[in-house]
């Protein structure tokens, strides 16, 4: 049965053109036209405002361990549903569950857990897992628990993808550990995503890395060797290699402001990916909270462990998008890049991250001030924002 959704009179924008004001034809989840005026009938129809309204690709959120009240180690069908629903209220059409370091066996239920998981009709679509450790450097630990680190290995993570239904797309680990450069090259013929993150690594290490097929790096500045004139570090390498993807958590509470323009300024935006590192306090109120076994504090000056550590973020990627556009002025075509079309050309998604004819229909309605004030996954308006009329 035919389910066909017409948007009209909208600025459309992609990250690789200029935008234009024009239409938008939906049937059965998938993009079948764009054009300057479509008179084509629909079973629904949503008439924009021209100028004044925005319709981007949906944001994909690439790291994120939880949101409202979940976590993806909670391993629990109804907490990823209850994840994958908050999401979409900010814009996010796709997301990679994000474990953390922790002992195997919760890695392996979570992973067990995220196999069996089918989304829901309202829910942002779950893309697969990123790995966030357990193979880090203890120097650069963070949040994550020094305990559970433990060395690559190859044959452990091959258990691990087949728990998952081969849906793990990313890792973060530190390559100079022990079989580090070995693992790279191996999960890099595996087509996995491998993200410098939580490394003590020198420079040489870095480019030795990438040779080995680093293509991203996690949380740029945050557990990383950072940046000195006579020793660049996981910083300075990584801003520099070409191949290399930074994901950026643009709260300013992880990066100053200058960094987050800095970020841009020297890798572009085709090398930036938003993410928002969110913890399960996303979307409530301040308060305690866990992540991994650990009691983290979360008050208006972000989410911290009591040692005084950065634990995640309270991040939205609506807000994330908003705040990369006010210290950097990027065009919109650039904020499309960083919030969903980078992302897309990492996963390897070639109907995702783009509006445009046989692309999925995973867009989302914006206002002047990249406000979301509608997102629709698979074709179906998920979520639509309250306007609240005062007399």
């Amino acid at each position: 049965m035919s389910n066909t959704l017409l948007i009209s009179n909208v600025t459309i924008v992609n990250h690789n053109e200029i935008p234009f004001t024009g239409d938008v034809l939906i049937d059965n989840g998938k993009i079948i036209k764009v054009g300057k005026e479509l008179f084509d009938k629909a079973e629904q129809y949503i008439e924009g405002k021209g100028k004044d309204w925005l319709l981007f690709p949906g944001y994909i959120d690439m790291h994120i361990h939880g949101s409202a009240g979940n976590d993806a180690m909670d391993a629990s069908q109804q907490a990823l549903h209850d994840m994958a629903a908050s999401l979409v209220k900010e814009g996010v059409t796709g997301f990679l569950a994000t474990t953390m370091t922790q002992a195997p066996e919760a890695i392996e239920n979570a992973l067990k857990t995220i196999a069996q998981f089918e989304n829901g009709n309202n829910e942002a679509k779950l893309l697969g897992v990123h790995v966030e450790g357990p193979y880090v450097s203890k120097k650069r630990a963070g949040a994550q628990p020094i305990d559970y680190m433990i060395l690559p290995s190859i044959e452990q993570f091959a258990h691990w993808q087949a728990l998952s239904n081969n849906r793990i797309k990313q890792i973060t680990i530190a390559p100079e550990l022990e079989g580090g450069f070995q693992f790279i090259e191996e999960l890099y013929k595996q087509g996995v995503i491998v993200s410098i993150g939580h490394s003590d690594a020198t420079l040489e290490e870095v480019e030795q890395a990438v040779a080995f097929g680093v293509r991203q790096a996690t949380h740029l500045y945050n557990q990383m060797r950072p940046f000195h004139h006579r020793d660049p570090g996981v910083v300075g390498g990584v801003l520099v290699e070409d191949a290399v993807k930074v994901e950026i958590i643009a709260d300013f509470v992880h990066c100053h402001p200058m960094s987050v323009k800095l970020a841009y300024r020297v890798k572009g935006a085709e090398g930036i990916v938003l993410i928002t590192d969110a913890m399960r306090a996303k979307g409530l109120q301040y308060g305690d909270y866990d992540l991994g076994g650990q009691t983290v504090h979360v008050t208006e000056s972000g989410a911290h462990l009591p040692n005084g550590a950065l634990a995640g973020s309270v991040l939205t990627m609506e807000q994330a998008v908003k705040n990369m556009k006010a210290v950097t002025n990027c065009s919109l075509s650039e904020l499309v890049a960083m919030s969903s079309a980078n992302a897309a050309k990492q996963l390897q998604l070639r109907s995702k991250g783009r509006i445009a004819e046989g692309f999925d229909a995973d867009v989302i309605l914006l206002d002047q001030h990249l406000n979301v004030e509608k997102t629709i996954c698979q074709g179906n308006i998920v979520f639509e924002k309250t306007i609240v009329k005062m007399r």
